[in-house]
């Protein structure tokens, strides 16, 4: 880019900061004499930077003003010793009072004794942003978490070999970069040997008939109030609570059964019975983990959403699967949950193998576009590919760096996309008019679609572009990515004062806010956007 070949690369130190930590910025360089870097909250600069290159590395150290929920951007540059520019990167940070006010959930699944990279792992997370880790099939049994007694090393159900200090290994490095460990288990599922040990504990689909997952790899149990199984799983989370520094609780299900009846023969409704038991779980993690505990339950193919959305958990986590194939269903998923739950964060489980690249990168665009997030990273150079977590995908270097930029983008511009920000669906379609280019996105493709947020004093539209792309589903392989566009002429209607209007993009390596010169109309602004790929950001900011 500047005529000489040098490496640069800027983490920060940790996933996220508490108010009132100092953000600390590790800087590897393989030349130069001394880095610059300019901090930024949204489009404006906050603070200036510079440190002394020293046998490869330099650190910048700056303590943010103690206020939570902001997200900010780093433009870091590598200078000689005439000053001249080398190289440029940038990475962001933001400050939060707990990591599920705007959660970057990410996954662990390999718990062999012989794991050694614990430290490795949580640095890799942290460069991504990853504040929170669902540490998947982590356990001994679904029905008994912990493995028995003085027993390191234990094999799950499917016979994979795991340890336990491992498992504390990988939890308290998590912590050192704030991450937090979320333990997964499942609200209904048990061994059959268990089952046959209780079978009046079961859900049954009929008298006699217990419901069976996954041919016969386990058995449903009945998790009403009050019932031995709800009691019994709540006594392993207050185990796992006690024993363990996990700091919370993950709680999954499979989407069906939604009804059964207990062994009496009475009927059980599992959309009354979630939300219960997710209120009891909570409790419980209130109990043994403060301010500082977190609880998550999995809505399967966004069921029961209408219910387990308001309950007391810390975010609405939703699996997506049939019918909501449509790229633009990502965005119908998050816009309902984030209602539903009262703004509460979203967390999309959308599983797409890494080599599928345009719909990675489709899907990543829109959900968080939407002000939703997305679980896809964890461990080293993966990503979930299968619901079945062991069976995530490898990225090549390409996908990384994409990745790392779309999640750099996610992090810098938080304030515009989520935290403080609410979906505004009449804002969209003949709102935002692109001149020779369809944006009503009841479709998706053949459109660039429009997807407006709002806060106080801002507006931001995402432009997702699904020009060209050869299907609308985005689980579904795209042989053609969007095909990209130049000098789009944008009308955007509005009644109110404009001050300013920024642009942004993650699909370039300057994801920095760019300014847009605009005219008024009669009726809003016009201006020009040089260039759309897959997704650029377009924030209007009103005078006072």
């Amino acid at each position: 880019m500047y005529g000489i070949n040098v490496s640069l690369d800027v983490a920060p130190d940790k996933s996220f900061y508490h108010p009132g930590e100092s953000v600390r910025l590790q800087v590897s360089a393989s030349g130069g004499a001394q880095v610059a870097a300019q901090i930024t909250y949204l489009a404006d600069v906050v603070a200036e930077l510079t440190a002394p290159v020293t046998d490869g590395s330099a650190e910048l150290t700056w303590t943010p003003p103690v206020t939570p929920m902001r997200g900010y951007g780093v433009d870091l540059r590598l200078l000689d010793d005439d000053g001249a520019t080398l190289a440029s990167t940038s990475t962001a940070f933001d400050v939060l009072d707990h990591w599920t006010q705007a959660p970057r959930y990410g996954f662990l699944t390999d718990f062999l004794p012989s794991r050694a990279d614990p430290a490795e792992t949580m640095a890799r997370a942290a460069r991504y942003h990853l504040n929170g880790l669902q540490f998947y099939d982590w356990q001994y049994r679904h029905e008994t978490l912990l493995p028995p007694e003085g027993a390191d090393v234990y094999e799950d159900l499917l016979g994979r070999s795991m340890s336990l200090e491992v498992v504390r290994s990988l939890i308290d490095a998590a912590h050192e970069y704030n991450i937090a460990a979320m333990p997964y288990s499942a609200i209904y599922g048990a061994s059959a040997s268990f089952y046959r040990e209780h079978p009046d504990w079961a859900l049954f689909r009929a008298p006699d008939q217990p419901y069976e997952f996954g041919d016969n790899y386990l058995m449903i149990m009945n998790p009403a109030p009050g019932s031995p199984w709800t009691d019994h799983l709540q006594e392993e989370y207050a185990r796992v609570l006690d024993e363990t520094a996990f700091d919370g609780i993950h709680i999954d299900q499979y989407g069906a059964p939604m009804r059964g009846r207990d062994a009496d023969g009475h009927p059980v409704r599992l959309d009354e019975a979630f939300p219960a038991f997710i209120n009891t779980t909570a409790a419980l993690v209130d109990e043994k983990r403060g301010d500082d505990g977190a609880t998550i339950f999995n809505a399967v193919r966004n069921w029961p959403v209408g219910t387990v959305a308001s309950a007391d958990q810390d975010a609405v986590y939703i699996e997506v699967w049939e019918p909501y194939r449509y790229f633009l269903d990502l965005y119908r998923i998050i816009a309902q949950a984030q209602t539903l739950g009262h703004g509460k964060p979203v967390i999309l489980a959308a599983y797409i193998a890494p080599e599928r690249a345009a719909n990675v990168r489709l899907s990543t665009a829109l959900i968080f576009a939407s002000g939703g997030t997305q679980i896809q990273l964890g461990e080293p150079g993966a990503m979930l590919a299968d619901p079945y977590f062991p069976n995530y995908g490898r990225m090549d270097e390409a996908m990384q760096a994409t990745m790392q930029r779309y999640y750099d983008f996610l992090v810098r511009y938080e304030n515009a996309l989520s935290l403080g920000m609410h979906d505004v669906t009449a804002r969209r379609g003949d709102d935002l008019m692109i001149e020779g280019i369809v944006t009503q996105t009841t479709h998706s493709r053949d459109r660039v679609a429009v997807i407006a947020r709002e806060g106080d004093n801002r507006e931001t539209f995402s432009l997702i572009n699904l020009l060209g792309i050869d299907g609308e589903y985005w689980d579904a392989p795209l042989a053609q990515a969007p095909v990209a566009q130049e000098h789009l002429r944008i009308r955007l209607t509005t009644e109110r004062p404009v001050a300013r209007v920024y642009a942004a993009t993650p699909d370039q390596a300057d994801i920095s806010a760019q300014a847009v010169p605009f005219t008024t109309t009669d009726d809003g602004i016009a201006f020009m956007l040089d260039r759309l790929d897959y997704w650029s950001m377009i924030v209007l900011e009103y005078a006072s």
